[in-house]
């Protein structure tokens, strides 16, 4: 090497035995000598790539990024990971422990780049963590950029060439190994300093908006039953097909979730008992009877048996009312129909239900003749008189997700299992869930330590915003006054406004103006927000559209759009970016940090996720009420003793007993865990009776009976899909399975109630102007720490 030196920076000795041209009388000595060859004395290793499946590492990279350093990775970027450790670390990524020193130090880079708790794949911020820590691996080992400036340091100083890719001969391990004891320590220290950082934080820092068309698109597999991913990208224009599959994996998901329901599972214990049953003196002891659900092609040949039928309402192209599922149809008798509970629910074409009743062929009662409807699209011959007909039982969200595996009563459950299911993007309960609310009573204990008024875990709800009605604004400015002058610090975590931001379709030339008017009134918004600095700088403001919003309106007119919808283009949201631009540089100047104020304009339906898997709020806004009293089937009313319809439900069997059992049970749990405010929110007491037969029903009754519809359907918008279209393959979105931990209905023609239904919180915040008191604003103060929501008024 130091002959390298020789023949850099001095003349070449003629003596010098490596010179390739000697010097000789037959020729001469060049003026530039040729420089030997230079040869590394270690060469970097090769790596051969293959392919990681993302499955394979998902154990590893729980324990490093979720255990160690409390992170939580979404699919793709685990995805992304596995694909990076097989291209770089190779065959020798688990034996000789690679893989996890490439996790290690991805997490500490991550962390200390400012990342949140949530490792997206999407987007570049880990695409440039992963490039970074590309250049310091060598032969599919990781050097710390520390003891990597240490070693450059050192080949520097050796006179050898100073890349990253040389690895020096002279450098043993246990220099190695001594150099990188400091750094060890450093790191160490800079981790539990980020770790306090990351706890003395405000709940914000878990708070994510997941929009519809950002939400993962899964479909049930009902051979392997289980969620798996979309095997294609959605698309706004699918194949026809898809419409069929939105219906099915519909039926499919509530089915699979009605079989795990104790009335209708099949006990061994009391079959084996059945077998040596005793009587006693005065009574005889019987197994608890199970309840099986009967396909309806298997109904052909069994006229005058009672069955239980699972299935979708519709309309047949004759006009009949008729019960769908995957193996056919048939048509309804509805005339001595009973519902289950009595007035509690609504039934709708488009909705699945439960139809208890006697089956009856085509011919039995009349010859067939070509009124007929045998062998018409799949819709058998007969008829099928239904005693009772109710909604499938909902499903508690910790039973879904195989959190609780016991009732109320200590009874072990069935669970779901599918709590290894992202069904958000933000990881899955079982891999992030526990970890996770760990640190969400971390978070909620701190904030009791520093002040005993709820602050921080706060969600302001604002429904109907009309923001070209000088009122509303009025209001709003009412609404933001009070929070702003709480002490600082307890500013509420989020502020979600919902539309319908106008009260015609401006863009469809409904109202007065245009687009050039509906941009004037969210800059009218803009000066209103601007007004409050303290609110906008510390909180997370969400837009959520209605259907007289761009750019659905334009064509709808105001009619129901297809969904889900997309938020508010940003044409028309300018000036409301830069309020918040301007109020989180104005407090940085002052404070002295970075202030993350943050505007989202997000779609309908949207969700909320606060620390992951552990709360999930979901955000819809549409004319619900209305339209189930439009749609609703009406039912006869039998009140004398001796009426025909009781005499029917006898023949029928015993299952209408039990859905009105299960319903009087659910019913209660909503009366007893209700939280509708006193007599300003203008609702009755949670002690008052229903007055079911009076002509107009109580708030409370009608409260109850949409949220019992809505979540015993398990999907947002059971309506067929000609009177509320949704796009195919993102019906995934439309679904509330699992259930979320609150559930915000936006319908300004319901009451504004908050109660709870197996363990959901349900709200409607109304019009955020009360129609009949004038002067008078309301809304909806969410407690994400209780769960719990309220109705507040003021008078403006």
């Amino acid at each position: 090497m130091a002959a390298r030196t020789a023949n850099l920076f001095v003349q070449a000795s003629t003596t010098n035995t490596t010179d390739p041209i000697p010097s000789s009388s037959a020729f001469g000595t060049p003026v530039h000598p040729i420089r030997p060859k230079q040869t590394l004395n270690a060469s970097s290793p090769s790596v051969l790539p293959i392919s990681l499946p993302s499955a394979t590492l998902r154990p590893l990279a729980f324990r490093t990024f979720t255990k160690k350093h409390n992170l939580t990775l979404t699919s793709s970027a685990l995805q992304a990971i596995a694909t990076f450790i097989g291209t770089h670390c190779g065959s020798g990524w688990r034996e000789e422990g690679l893989a996890e020193k490439v996790l290690d130090e991805t997490a500490k880079a991550w962390k200390k780049n400012g990342g949140g708790v949530i490792v997206p794949g999407e987007g570049g911020e880990l695409t440039r963590v992963l490039r970074g820590i590309e250049g310091c691996i060598v032969g599919g080992r990781v050097l710390p950029s520390r003891a990597l400036s240490r070693q450059v340091t050192l080949l520097s100083g050796q006179g050898l060439p100073t890349t990253a890719n040389a690895r020096p001969s002279s450098l043993t391990r246990d220099d190695s190994q001594g150099s990188l004891g400091l750094n060890a320590l450093e790191l160490q220290g800079e981790e539990e300093e980020e770790e306090e950082e990351v706890i003395s934080n405000d709940p914000r820092n878990w708070l994510r908006v997941v929009g519809a068309f950002e939400q993962p698109q899964l479909t049930y597999n009902a051979t392997q039953k289980h969620f798996e991913a979309a095997g294609k990208r959605p698309s706004l224009l699918p194949d026809p097909s898809r419409r069929t599959a939105l219906i099915r994996e519909r039926y499919q998901v509530v089915h699979q979730r009605l079989l795990r329901n104790e009335a209708f599972q099949t006990s061994t214990v009391a079959f084996s008992q059945a077998k040596s049953l005793r009587r006693s003196s005065s009574e005889m002891v019987m197994p608890q009877q199970a309840y099986k659900l009967t396909p309806i092609a298997n109904l052909l040949g069994r006229s005058g048996s009672t069955h239980v039928l699972l299935g979708l309402l519709g309309n047949s192209p004759t006009g009949k009312l008729i019960l769908s599922d995957l193996t056919g149809s048939i048509p309804l008798d509805l005339q001595y129909a009973r519902p289950v509970p009595e007035d509690g629910a609504w039934f709708a074409p488009g909705m699945m239900v439960l139809a208890e009743g006697l089956y009856e062929e085509e011919g039995s009662s009349a010859g067939p003749g070509l009124a007929g409807d045998g062998g018409v699209g799949g819709t058998i011959g007969g008829k099928f008189h239904v005693a009772s007909l109710g909604g499938p039982p909902c499903e508690r969200r910790d039973v879904t997700l195989g959190v609780n595996s016991t009732d109320k009563s200590g009874s072990s459950i069935a669970g779901g299992g599918f709590g290894w299911v992202d069904f958000l993007g933000v990881g899955s309960e079982r891999a992030n869930g526990p970890t996770m609310r760990n640190l969400e009573k971390k978070v909620w204990e701190k904030q009791n330590s520093t002040s005993s008024v709820p602050g921080k875990s706060r969600m302001v709800i604002l429904g109907e915003v009309n923001i070209d009605n000088a009122k509303t604004l009025e209001a709003l400015k009412q609404v933001l006054g009070i929070y702003a002058i709480e002490p600082a610090g307890q500013t509420p975590l989020s502020f979600i406004l919902i539309g319908n931001f106008t009260r015609y379709a401006v863009l469809a030339g409904g109202g007065s103006g245009g687009s050039v008017e509906y941009k004037e009134y969210f800059d009218s918004l803009a000066s209103v927000l601007s007004d409050y600095p303290s609110i906008l700088e510390d909180s997370t403001f969400v837009f959520v559209p209605g259907d007289n919003d761009p750019w659905a309106s334009a064509f709808s007119a105001g009619a129901a759009a297809v969904l889900p919808k997309r938020g508010i283009p940003e044409l028309y949201t300018s000036r409301i970016k830069r309020a918040m631009a301007t109020a989180n540089a104005e407090a940085e100047k002052v404070a002295g940090k970075k202030m993350r104020g943050e505007i989202i304009w997000s779609t309908n339906p949207t969700r909320l996720s606060l620390f992951g898997p552990a709360q999930e709020l979901v955000v819809f806004r549409d004319d619900l009420s209305g339209r189930l009293r439009r749609k609703g089937l009406r039912f006869r009313k039998f009140e004398e003793p001796g009426d025909p319809r009781a005499a029917s439900t006898d023949q029928a069997g015993n299952v209408g007993v039990m859905m009105e059992q299960q319903a009087e049970d659910t019913q209660g749990d909503m009366v007893g865990d209700q939280t509708i405010e006193d007599a300003e929110s203008g609702l009755p007491e949670p002690n008052a009776k229903d007055s079911s037969n009076s002509e107009v029903p109580s708030d409370l009754h009608m409260a109850r009976k949409l949220v019992k519809t809505v979540l015993d359907q398990g999907y947002l918008s059971p309506f067929p899909l000609t009177n509320r279209p949704v796009l195919w393959d993102y019906g995934s979105s439309m679904s509330l399975y699992p259930l979320p931990s609150a559930l915000v209905l936006v319908d300004p023609e319901a009451p504004p109630f908050a109660l709870t239904y197996e363990g959901c919180h349900a709200m409607n915040p109304g019009a955020l102007i009360v129609p009949d008191r004038r002067g008078v604003a309301q809304w909806i103060e969410y407690d994400a720490r209780t769960r719990k929501g309220k109705t507040r008024d003021v008078r403006f």
